[in-house]
């Protein structure tokens, strides 16, 4: 633990609560927004010309775009009640949603578009509320999975900008301006520190724009010829609800990849808490929420608006992770410039007017290190052979279909384009998995009572008798009972203070015959108990002695620890494992007893 907290100290210049002197802010935020611009365009651009859509539809459906990914993106950062992160999270338009707005398009018209837009936006609100009873199939393994294929999806198109420049132009400028672009960038992020990690990205840029100059890739006429002020010559399209045979045929595909595009704002908000502190933290799932709903609200505003839905870009992730800046006001300041963008033509073309191998070489360095991030993700509570297999298979399922190596001839022309997407796939792959192992899990046993001193005596009765029944000793008995004492303490210690009664639910399993896993849900409270005990590792002199105990001894009791705060719940998960010597016995015991272990 400390050779990683030191890790992150070098690495987390500012955290999302600090403020960066105004200067950098400003660098930060318009360097990433510059980044991003291009793709929030250009996915309506696509939709709208491949549904056969007019100028005046599709002059509107980026303005609207941009707008809400700007608003979207500042709600993100400054997290207004139970709306937003609280973190750096870009929003912007989804090309996960192309295939189906494309045909939403084609056959129903913008109108038809926006109501589908809206009426699925709805279902992230409903998953956001609902997030905890969720966490048992939305796993970080599930997570850290999609975070990976995003790259693997993304990498492909990433790889073809780096050669798409004009006809005419001479063979060597497209490699040229790509390595220019990716060697000063990494030289400088290996060797660089400090303040000069601020600068590393946009030093990069302006040296593969310098080098592009040098072969006319630099559109300066577009930037000269673009209005300062300007405005979509189309207008808000309205809605239909006629709610006939094409929205109810497309409503089924909107949801679905609705809920995919929240499983990938699921994982950007676990992901960009890991890399937004300088003391590792355990994930807050009450900002993963926030993430998910402001997600929601964005879609809702793109319907309302008329245009393409939007989520979370992963970019986030990485451009935090190398800049080493967190800050809020660098998310603020980027939805700022999105939405200057949309009204003034004249920075939308300075940014557009960057070389494709230019951007791709930049993409290219966020996308290898989002593709790290996820897999520390995943590793982020330990792997088992579960976990890796489900990891694996799923990573692989989405790659061979990304790369249309999997009966691609079999799915058709509308399953192939949405299966054809890696996270698509992957992630569906492991969401199942993770679904099929909950399901052949052992049944769980569950108790519920006042979350008080006085329920331990009831909560001890049935520990006692759920291990009499697998046939554990007494020392094995004792170690259950107690971890579940400690952690009960410590669930009351951090509601002292408060008048409502508090109810706790614990539900308890076997887990193999090696142990078992017990999980307290209680209603919510202030600290983080991952973290409580990280910091007790560290720093064991000012930890007041009377959360010292407890903490010490659930540490010595139980072989793992988790906290999920909510909203609505805390839920704490820890394992119980048997001592070495009585795993034999108790495994002996357990196949004896298989079938009574069921009928509970």
């Amino acid at each position: 633990m400390q050779s990683e907290s030191g890790s992150r100290d070098q690495q987390v210049l500012y955290e999302p609560d600090e403020r960066p002197p105004h200067t950098i802010t400003f660098a930060l935020g318009f360097q990433a927004a510059m980044l991003c611009i291009a793709g929030i365009v250009i996915t309506p651009v696509i939709v709208v010309r491949a549904a056969g859509g007019g100028e005046p539809f599709l002059s509107w459906a980026v303005f609207a775009a941009l707008m809400v990914s700007g608003l979207t993106s500042v709600l993100q950062a400054v997290r207004v009640g139970r709306i937003g992160a609280g973190y750096i999270l870009l929003m912007g338009t989804s090309g996960a949603f192309i295939a189906v707005c494309v045909t939403a398009l084609a056959e129903g018209g913008p109108a038809m578009l926006a109501t589908l837009v809206i009426i699925s936006s709805l279902f992230q609100f409903a998953l956001s509320t609902r997030l905890s009873l969720l966490r048992r199939i939305i796993t970080p393994t599930v997570a850290g999975t999609v975070i990976m294929l995003i790259a693997v999806t993304i990498m492909p198109i990433i790889f073809d900008t780096l050669a798409d420049v004009p006809e005419g132009t001479p063979p060597a400028a497209a490699p040229t301006c790509a390595f220019a672009t990716l060697f000063v960038i990494v030289v400088l992020a290996l060797r660089v520190s400090g303040v000069w990690r601020l600068w590393v990205p946009i030093i990069g840029i302006v040296v593969g724009c310098i080098v592009a100059a040098f072969f006319g890739l630099y559109d300066i006429q577009r930037v000269i010829e673009a209005p300062w002020i300007g405005f979509p010559s189309g207008g808000w399209p309205g809605f239909d609800l006629s709610f006939g045979p094409v929205f109810w045929s497309l409503l089924p595909a909107f949801i679905f990849v609705t809920m995919v595009g929240a499983i990938e704002t699921i994982g950007d908000s676990i992901a960009i808490q890991k890399v937004s502190w300088r003391t590792p933290r355990a994930p807050d799932f009450r900002a993963v929420q926030g993430a998910v709903t402001a997600d929601g609200v964005g879609n809702l505003l793109s319907g309302i608006a008329g245009t393409v839905p939007n989520t979370t870009y992963s970019s986030s992730v990485s451009i935090t992770e190398l800049t080493g800046v967190a800050a809020r006001g660098v998310g603020v300041c980027i939805g700022i410039v999105f939405v200057v963008a949309s009204c003034i033509p004249k920075v939308s073309a300075l940014l557009l007017a960057i070389p494709n191998p230019v951007v791709g070489a930049y993409v290219t360095v966020l996308l290898a290190l989002l593709f790290v991030v996820g897999m520390r993700v995943v590793v982020q509570d330990g792997v088992d052979y579960r976990k890796a297999m489900i990891a694996g298979i799923a990573f692989w399922i989405g790659v061979g279909f990304q790369a249309q190596a999997i009966f691609a001839e079999y799915l058709g022309e509308w399953w192939g384009a949405l299966l054809g997407n890696g996270m698509t796939a992957g992630g569906l792959t492991a969401i199942l998995l993770t679904l099929f192992m909950e399901l052949t899990a052992p049944r769980r046993q569950r108790i519920e009572t006042v979350l008080t001193v006085e329920a331990l005596p009831e909560i001890t009765a049935f520990l006692e008798k759920f291990a009499s029944r697998r046939g554990w000793n007494a020392e094995m008995t004792n170690r259950l009972c107690l971890s579940a004492e400690e952690t009960l303490l410590i669930l009351i210690q951090q509601g002292d203070g408060e008048q409502v009664e508090k109810r706790l639910l614990l539900i308890v399993r076997s887990d193999g015959s090696n142990g078992a896993e017990l999980e307290f849900i209680a209603s919510t409270g202030e600290g983080n108990i991952e973290d409580r005990m990280a910091y007790l590792r560290e720093h064991t002199d000012e930890m007041p002695v009377e959360h010292e105990i407890s903490l010490r001894l659930l540490q010595h009791f139980t072989s793992s620890v988790r906290h999920q705060q909510y909203h609505d719940a805390d839920i704490v998960t820890v394992r119980v494992e048997a001592p070495v010597g009585d795993r034999k016995a108790s495994a002996d015991y357990a196949d004896e007893t298989q079938m009574d272990t069921d009928e509970m």
